[in-house]
């Protein structure tokens, strides 16, 4: 976890905490309003460009809305980013306190993916997980912020395209979620709410399907609810929405959430 300035807020003792979330798959930057873009700017797309930052910039201005962001698909520095750090970049364009990021599938120098985190919190950890899969290169990154009983785990994760792994990959992180009765899994999960590898994850721990889906993708015309942020029972999911704002191919999906006073207690915390 790298700490960029630190963080001047507190929550007053038996007050209820509230945090506002965002997960967003940002394409390394990359901006596509129709399929046929896929192609068409295949080149452009491993390739650094002043497109890439400005859409970088205008997601920093949205970003301090927020007191944790989960990103997906950011460039941990390679040819098509300018070797720059992307969850760096927005981290301290932002003006956010903490960053940490968890590189996952290197291609030679070309492009480098990541996971990634901000927060307005210092977490007391950050883990990284491979998840499984037969082609290696997606991972999970689980930021605890507290400890023991009283831990918020906060799961980010971007997962395969394939069903039978992404039932493999939801097995494994119900696994490592179980344990926490304050639990947020949020990502690119690739798959919508009601899908039978969904299904697998909600039998295995206390994460609860949402009420209803936010579709996200495509971000031009959006119609499949392909990210997430679902929570366990202790956690009053009070708002989910997109942003109308497309920074990528897929929407962000923002939170409002309630936690009882005494989850993340020992930490400093956001604005309430």
């Amino acid at each position: 976890m790298t700490r960029a300035v630190p963080s001047d807020s507190s929550v007053a003792p038996g007050a209820e905490r509230r945090l506002r979330l965002l997960s967003c798959n940002i394409l390394a930057g990359g901006s596509v309003q129709r399929y046929r873009e896929y192609v068409t700017r295949s080149i452009s797309a491993v390739l650094p460009g002043r497109s890439k930052m400005d859409n970088l910039d205008r997601l920093a201005e949205v970003l301090p809305q927020f007191d944790v962001i989960g990103l997906q698909e950011a460039d941990a520095g390679s040819l098509r980013s300018g070797f720059l750090n992307q969850t760096r970049y927005l981290a301290e364009t932002a003006g956010m306190p903490f960053w940490s990021h968890q590189p996952n599938r290197p291609m030679a120098r070309l492009a480098h993916s990541a996971n990634g985190l901000i927060s307005r919190m210092e977490p007391h950890a950050v883990l990284d997980y491979p998840l499984p899969s037969r082609i290696p290169g997606r991972g999970a990154l689980l930021a605890q912020f507290g400890e023991g009983r009283d831990a918020l785990a906060v799961m980010i994760a971007h997962l395969s395209l394939s069903a039978a792994a992404r039932a493999q990959q939801l097995g494994f992180i119900a696994e490592l979620l179980q344990d926490f009765p304050h639990a947020v899994l949020m990502g690119d999960l690739n798959t919508e709410p009601g899908s039978a590898e969904m299904a697998r994850l909600f039998s295995k721990c206390s994460l609860q399907p949402p009420a209803q889906a936010t579709p996200t993708f495509p971000s031009w015309k959006p119609r499949r609810a392909l990210d997430h942020i679902i929570t366990s029972p202790g956690i009053v999911l009070d708002k989910v929405w997109a942003l109308p704002q497309a920074f990528s191919d897929h929407l962000p999906l923002a939170a409002e959430i309630r936690l009882p006073a005494n989850v993340g207690r020992a930490l400093s915390a956001p604005r309430q």
